[in-house]
């Protein structure tokens, strides 16, 4: 391989079913020798699906492996190798697994015939025995071989300075540990649940900072399983994830086009006159263009997406100021639905971290609302003491009687709480509005931010989708309606420390 010319290398990649990649291969000229070359940065680069990459860098592995003599050759007989007599005793997996070393590596049967020239049938058994053992022990190895990925340099330096990251930061340690676990899990997208508890106990043995704060245990996990969830959700041409959408319904995704029917030669038409006027400057086009196909990737370069959403943020202020629909200033600027840019951009206008300040409203008054008689026997209050009962860790209850709280803000100042949030129902607001999915629920609660009746983005917790709710009506110029002001003048009043409230 070491000697292979580009053609040979993109008739390789097509052999084994990677015919998408050649295009790019082809063009950044990726020899035999530097294909063996690539290291994990390098094919994420080059590769956008998770699938791809995980199947390029196990064939690789593999590769490597057998030209430095570790993968063991294939035993024929009718029999298994004297050298595993385990296997045919009857020995625990565990004994098989310390014995044996890696056994993924390692084939010990092919079928063979007796002296008739039938296939001896006690061969075939044993075999399919084997398959199943194989596939134990590969999980048992994953689980209990797992080891962190190398963090970016950025990233190394908070965690070496001890101190809780940022949300920004935050996000970008939780994308590296969703790209690493698919990558052990072969391109799959769907972890089980020992997987995620193994994952964010390596993390937090390896930093135990992090599980102060309130970033415990239950957070991380729940961040993590949120950005699989995240990744999934475009996705239209995966089988695995297209079945498991069928499966359970997919509620969330019916109301989109996926992207095959967009891009349908029918809809040309519609979407070049869906398009808003032509931007002056071709600079401010590379700009958006560039924002629009970044936003499609699952690997993002967040410092370039800044840098760019400054550059172009006198443009998208002129449109939300001169009433463009939401849906052509999203069309041009997607990171507007990531909740880490609709801080950034709050931010940008008004000088304030929303996300920290909501943080600190909720955990100062929290107690205050619960304790008020207007909301004792509200359902949400009562749905939170039955749960209360439930739970002894203080994280999990701290987190469960600020939900309540900013659930219950609304009832407090006698404001309309359908046009705050809607508590296991349908949306019907056209102004921003939460959507909550079983709030007091550790595995299932959900949280979302909706405005004009379409899903905005996917929050992890209470606190993310108090502060993206405030953020909307600024960054969107959204009018408050009248019958939720009392509630939303209470929050800014905070946010922008007008007063003593």
């Amino acid at each position: 391989m070491e000697n292979w010319s580009v053609d040979q290398v993109c008739n390789w990649l097509r052999q084994r079913n990677l015919g998408e990649l050649v295009p790019k291969f082809r063009e950044e000229e990726v020899s035999g020798a530097a294909l063996l070359a690539l290291n994990d940065r390098m094919v994420q680069q080059l590769v956008k699906k998770i699938g791809h990459q995980a199947v390029l860098m196990d064939l690789i592995n593999k590769y490597q492996q057998q030209k430095s003599g570790l993968e063991s050759p294939t035993y024929c007989g009718e029999t298994a190798s004297p050298e595993f007599p385990e296997v045919v005793s009857g020995a625990t997996d565990r004994q098989i697994l310390d014995s044996s070393g890696s056994v993924e590596q390692k084939k010990y049967l092919c079928l063979t015939e007796n002296e008739d020239g039938l296939i001896d049938h006690r061969v075939l058994k044993q075999k399919k025995n084997l398959k199943s053992f194989f596939a134990r022990c590969k999980t048992l190895q994953w689980t209990s071989s797992y080891t962190l990925p190398v963090f970016p340099y950025d990233v190394k330096c908070i965690l070496a300075e001890k101190k809780c990251p940022d949300h920004s930061m935050r996000i970008r340690i939780i994308e590296f540990l969703q790209a690493d676990m698919t990558k052990y899990l072969e391109g799959s997208l769907y972890p089980n649940s020992q997987q995620y508890n193994i994952v964010v106990n390596a993390l937090l043995q390896a930093y135990p900072f992090l599980d102060e704060d309130g970033n415990g245990f239950l957070l991380w996990k729940r961040a993590l399983k949120d950005r699989f969830k995240y990744v999934r959700r475009p996705i239209e041409d995966d089988e695995q994830v297209l079945r498991n959408k069928c499966k359970f319904g997919h509620r969330r995704g019916q109301t989109r086009k996926s992207s095959f029917a967009e891009n349908k030669p029918g809809n040309i038409r519609l979407q070049v006159e869906e398009e808003p006027v032509h931007l002056e400057g071709s600079a401010m086009d590379v700009h958006i263009k560039w924002l629009k196909q970044e936003y499609m990737k699952t690997q993002r370069n967040w410092k370039e997406v800044d840098d760019r959403m400054n550059v172009t943020i006198e443009i998208r202020r002129k449109m939300i100021s001169d009433k463009a629909p939401l849906k052509d200033i999203l069309r041009l600027f997607p990171f507007l639905r990531c909740p880490y840019q609709l801080f950034r951009e709050f931010q940008l206008l008004t000088h304030m971290d929303i996300y920290k300040k909501t943080i600190e409203i909720l955990e100062i008054y929290s107690e205050h609302i619960l304790s008020f008689n207007v909301v004792r026997n509200n359902p949400i209050n009562i749905m939170l003491q039955e749960n209360l009962k439930r739970h002894t860790e203080e994280d999990i209850l701290k987190c469960m009687k600020m939900t309540a709280a900013c659930l219950l803000l609304p009832d407090v100042f006698g404001d309309d709480s359908s046009l705050f949030a809607a508590v296991n129902e349908e949306v019907k607001a056209e102004t921003p509005v939460l959507e909550v999915r079983n709030p007091f629920n550790v595995n299932s609660c959900e949280f979302a931010l909706y405005i004009e009746r379409e899903e905005l983005a996917q929050l992890d917790d209470c606190t993310m989708a108090l502060a993206a709710l405030v953020a909307a009506f600024h960054v969107f110029n959204i009018p408050c309606p009248q019958r939720i002001h009392r509630t939303l003048n209470f929050l800014e009043s905070l946010v922008f420390e007008v007063r003593s409230p």
